[in-house]
C-alpha cells in the first residue's frame, strides 16, 4: 500500500487485543496536526475480534470523529478531523 500524506497506516495482523490497543494508542499519541486519518489493517478472514475491538474501543474516543470500515471489511479508518 502506498503511503498518503496525512494518513498513518498500521497493520495489526497477528496482534492480540492488548498489542493492538498499545499500537493504536501509540499511533493516536504520535499523530500530529498533519495527520487526519489512521488506517488500521485488521483483516477479515481470521475472525472479527480486532475489528470489533476497534469499533468498541475507539468509536467514543475523544480524538476520533468517526470510524470508516473499508468496503472489503479488512480495515478500519479512524478519522481524526474532517475537512470543511
Amino acid at each position: 500500500m502506498r503511503e498518503q500524506p496525512g494518513i498513518l497506516t498500521v497493520d495489526l495482523h497477528g496482534k492480540n487485543i492488548y498489542q493492538a490497543r498499545v499500537t493504536v494508542d501509540a499511533m493516536l499519541r504520535r499523530a500530529g496536526g498533519g495527520v487526519y486519518r489512521l488506517h488500521l489493517i485488521h483483516g477479515r478472514h481470521g475472525g472479527t475480534a480486532l475489528r470489533d475491538f476497534i469499533r468498541e474501543e475507539y468509536a467514543g474516543h475523544p480524538r476520533v470523529c468517526r470510524l470508516v470500515l473499508s468496503p472489503d471489511g479488512g480495515a478500519t479508518d479512524l478519522v481524526l478531523r474532517s475537512f470543511s
